[in-house]
This record gives C-alpha cells, sequence and structure tokens, in this order.
C-alpha cells in the first residue's frame, strides 16, 4: 500500500526557509518519479518541481527556480524540497506526489500522471 507523509511546514517570514520531507511507504524509491505540487487558496494546484526516476532528472516550475531544490534520499525512502528566499506567493498546501514507473510513462514529464498523493504540509508566508 502506498502512503506518502509530508512535513516540514509551517509559517515563515519572508526570505526565510524550509525544508519540507516527503516520508513512501509501500515501495521502494529509487525508480518512482516524485513531484511536489501545491494549491494556494482559491487557486488550482500547480506543480511545483519534480525528479525523474533512477537518473534523477530535476524539473521546476518558473516562479520557484533558483530557489527551491528537490531532493532525494533513496536510503530513507525520503524526499525533500528545500525552499528558501520564501515569499508570499509560496503560501499554500503542499502535496508529496508519485506515479508507478512503467515502459509506457517513461518518457512522460515527471510532473505529470501521479497516481498517489500525501495528504499535504501548510506554508505560510505573510505579505
Amino acid at each position: 500500500q502506498v502512503q506518502l507523509v509530508e512535513s516540514g511546514g509551517g509559517s515563515v517570514r519572508p526570505g526565510e526557509s524550509l525544508r519540507l520531507s516527503c516520508v513512501a511507504s509501500g515501495f521502494t524509491l529509487d525508480y518512482y518519479p516524485m513531484a511536489w505540487f501545491r494549491q494556494a487558496p482559491g487557486k488550482e494546484r500547480e506543480g511545483v518541481a519534480c525528479s525523474s526516476g533512477i537518473e534523477d532528472i530535476t524539473h521546476y516550475v518558473d516562479s520557484v527556480k533558483g530557489r527551491f531544490t528537490i531532493s532525494r534520499d533513496n536510503a530513507k525512502n525520503t524526499v525533500y524540497l528545500e525552499m528558501n528566499d520564501l515569499k508570499s506567493e509560496d503560501t499554500a498546501v503542499y502535496y508529496c506526489a508519485t506515479r508507478v514507473p512503467t515502459i509506457a510513462t517513461e518518457n512522460l514529464g515527471c510532473l505529470l500522471g501521479m497516481q498517489f498523493w500525501g495528504k499535504g504540509t501548510r506554508v505560510t508566508v505573510p505579505s
């Protein structure tokens, strides 16, 4: 049974940093694409950052490039999102997500086709 549990959210001031963690269980992280999404109040959920499977190729949405870093520790079955220079527009609930890697989806972008989601962790950056 695939489970994803996020932690690390909180309320910080603009310019400060947070590190989110996503502990995965029920599968081995190595070959799975992993992604972080967020949903701000009144807005649709958007993909923020992702890491492909074994090659660990990363992708970021333009608004977080240079500020956020996704990484994975396969030994701990954990994915991280390091967020620096936080802005008020980063306020959202952040979700970890993954999909089962298949031959049919091996060339699919790592923000697409997510099948499993965590319950989210809230990040608040007051303006």
